[in-house]
């Protein structure tokens, strides 16, 4: 029978479709001045998107302070800076605009703007701390302008802290945005490679909720919905950015991760990938997920620990008639290949073959968590050898 047991959380207010950014000034806002977080690239300055927000908030009658130092992959440092930011300016909440890593940052400056020390006395693996949050963290707004990480609408992100190798993920149920904004129009403009990588990534946690432990009866089909609608929309996505009927397709599929994650863990593809980018900070996150895709699946496909799952992935991925798990490994590399992404290679990024081993000690020192969601056992040499198979 269905694992039956889920918890559900979700005190976001989501507001999503074409033209929803409109109706920010409308809405209740949980303060007075906004730290209006924005990355330290010019995509939302360039493409009219911060003016629009500002508008928006002047409308409300809302102060802002622009702080714009988030990175990819963002770190500790860049977090505390803009922690210090929102207490120096006085703001009573955060407006994150922007992508994964401005969303995945409003988590940790929330906490920080309001507690005491060091991101990493409040982390919990590798060599973080584990300390409880002592005061509650700043409201949170999000406005997101990608599809990818889903932490638009949930308490996680995920910060890399460079001195010690370690991409760890950081939240609290209490650290929930009370609102987000998820507008397809704000997404046309990301060029076509992000768009797929950021793609890739949102239709992996949903894979990875097919897979997991503790997938449950409200998990898998609100997966399964959001898997099919990636699994079709993305290559057009890809291949026309102002398709605004694929964007808002697969900005779904990305948004209702952040739901089908808070139900069911992710698994350690994505503690592989994480100690990928922690090592080398270049590597955009879905990118480096695509690349060990392919050898990662296949070792469950080929252990029999789920065959009922990968059918069913299969299935909404277009393969109407599938009935082997291998299917689902045959409509993964079609969709890479309709996306132009099947030709990534570690070794571009400057990974080399010999790291493998210390990448797979670093995915599970850090985050050793997901290895226990991975539907069977997979030990420190299977994860080295799946780096291995997948390197190129």
């Amino acid at each position: 029978m269905m694992n039956m047991d889920f918890t559900l959380f979700t005190p976001t207010k989501l507001l999503f479709g074409r033209g929803k950014l409109n109706e920010l000034a409308s809405q209740k806002l949980p303060g007075k001045k906004a730290l209006l977080l924005i990355s330290s690239g010019k995509s939302v300055r360039v493409n009219g998107t911060l003016d629009r927000v500002t508008a928006q908030l002047a409308t409300a009658g809302v102060a802002y302070e622009v702080c714009a130092n988030i990175h990819e992959n963002p770190s500790k440092e860049v977090v505390m800076e803009a922690a210090a930011c929102a207490r120096a300016n006085g703001c009573d909440f955060i407006l994150a605009l922007g992508g994964g890593a401005v969303l995945d940052s409003a988590v940790a400056v929330s906490a920080m703007a309001t507690n005491p020390g060091d991101l990493w006395d409040y982390v919990v693996g590798g060599t973080g701390k584990a300390q409880p949050l002592r005061e509650a963290g700043l409201p949170i707004v999000t406005i997101a302008t990608t599809s990818g990480t889903g932490s638009e609408i949930n308490c996680w992100g995920v910060i890399s802290n460079h001195a010690t190798h370690e991409k760890i993920g950081f939240g609290n149920p209490a650290l929930n945005p009370v609102l987000a904004i998820v507008d397809p129009e704000l997404m046309r403009t990301v060029p076509a490679k992000y768009t797929a990588y950021q793609g890739f990534d949102a239709l992996f946690h949903n894979t990875e909720v097919m897979i997991s432990r503790s997938v449950n009866v409200l998990s898998e089909p609100i997966a399964l919905s959001a898997i099919g609608l990636i699994a079709r929309y993305l290559p057009r996505a890809v291949k026309d950015g102002n398709d605004l009927e694929a964007r808002e397709a697969v900005a779904y599929g990305s948004t209702i991760a952040g739901l089908t994650m808070q139900l069911t863990s992710t698994t350690a593809e994505h503690s592989m990938e994480h100690a990928m980018s922690a090592y080398h900070y270049d590597l955009p996150h879905g990118a480096g997920l695509i690349m060990i895709s392919n050898a990662f699946y296949r070792f469950f496909v080929e252990k029999h620990a789920c065959d009922a799952q990968f059918v069913k992935m299969a299935r909404a991925m277009g393969v109407a008639e599938a009935s082997r798990p291998e299917d689902f490994l045959t409509a993964l590399a079609g969709l890479q290949k309709a996306c132009g992404v099947d030709n990534l290679k570690m070794s571009d990024y400057g990974i080399r073959r010999e790291e493998c081993d210390t990448l797979a000690r670093n995915a599970r020192e850090t985050m050793g968590g997901l290895f226990e969601a991975n539907p069977c056992e997979m030990t420190h040499a299977d994860c080295v050898a799946i780096f291995e198979e997948a390197y190129r």
